[in-house]
């Protein structure tokens, strides 16, 4: 079946995006700021904190990287108008990393600002690894002047471990730690799946070592039992991490650590591009697009 979810996800580009927002919107809190509002105050009556993201990180000049920049300060507004606990993600390259550096710098430190005004959080996200570097080195210039930033770390590349000995040494490591969804080569990132949860736990403990405030961002259960084994080993207050899970994704295993009492936040994003974001996480996890096609053709 495995093999039938692959193929299901590998053709879905011939279809029409109406037809693939059946798939979509299971990931996706609707396509407008309000569509995200809703979202937001539907998780936070179970309990769970979220994080917004502004979708479309595919831009073409800097008139939409100012336009992103200004929606994002705009969600800012609303999740304080509303009382939502909530914070925001951005990626760097909507805001215009790939087409002018400084400028996006810019574009980010507005928004981090504004954060800071409204008594709110950025977390910058961690796009391909053409992107890491200079990811990091916004990051490490915006943490010169706020405290209300942080970063992601992507445990399958094999450069993230001493990227985070570095940042803990320079006392900057409030990290979201993930997998990595983007398809890197051998050469720099690893491929199997026990190496990546290896170096996604080694992230873990140092962060936990360090006392650093990690966001521990997986869906997959062996590592949030081992999480849980590293948390209590060292005796961690809840206070000193979070969970973290994408809207839409394991929602058992996300009921089951909330109702331990563990806080767990959850990554809502909304816009109209949201094709491409969602294809990446139908990619992802096809057993998804399998499900809903079985569920359309064969059910009736």
């Amino acid at each position: 079946m495995n093999l039938f979810n692959k193929a299901v996800v590998g053709i879905l580009p011939v279809f029409p995006k109406s037809f693939i927002w059946i798939f979509s919107k299971k990931y996706i809190a609707g396509k407008s700021l309000a569509d995200g509002v809703e979202k937001i105050k539907e998780l936070n009556t179970i309990g769970c904190c979220a994080t917004m993201d502004v979708l479309g990180e595919d831009i073409e000049d800097l008139k939409q990287a100012e336009k992103s920049r200004d929606e994002s300060i705009r969600v800012l507004d609303v999740i304080k108008e509303n009382g939502l606990d909530s914070n925001l993600s951005v990626k760097l390259t909507s805001l215009g990393l790939k087409i002018d550096k400084e400028r996006c710098f810019e574009n980010v430190r507005e928004i981090v600002k504004k954060a800071k005004e409204v008594g709110n959080f950025v977390r910058i996200d961690m796009e391909d690894s053409t992107c890491t570097d200079d990811t990091l080195e916004i990051y490490r210039r915006l943490r010169e002047e706020f405290s209300n930033v942080g970063a992601v770390i992507q445990a399958y590349l094999h450069r993230s471990r001493g990227d985070v000995e570095k940042l803990i040494d320079e006392g900057i490591a409030n990290l979201r730690v993930c997998k990595g969804i983007y398809n890197e080569s051998k050469e720099i990132a690893f491929k199997d799946r026990e190496q990546i949860r290896r170096s996604y736990m080694d992230i873990i403990e140092m962060m936990l070592d360090s006392g650093s405030y990690v966001g521990i961002a997986t869906h997959d259960t062996v590592l949030v039992e081992r999480s849980f084994r590293a948390i209590e080993k060292r005796g961690i207050k809840k206070s000193g991490f979070e969970f973290q899970m994408l809207l839409g994704v394991t929602e058992k295993l996300r009921s089951r650590i909330v109702n331990d009492g563990n806080r767990l936040r959850v990554y809502v994003p909304y816009g109209e591009q949201w094709y491409g974001y969602c294809m990446r996480r139908l990619k992802e996890n096809p057993r998804v697009a399998g499900h809903i096609i079985k569920n359309i053709f064969i059910k009736g």
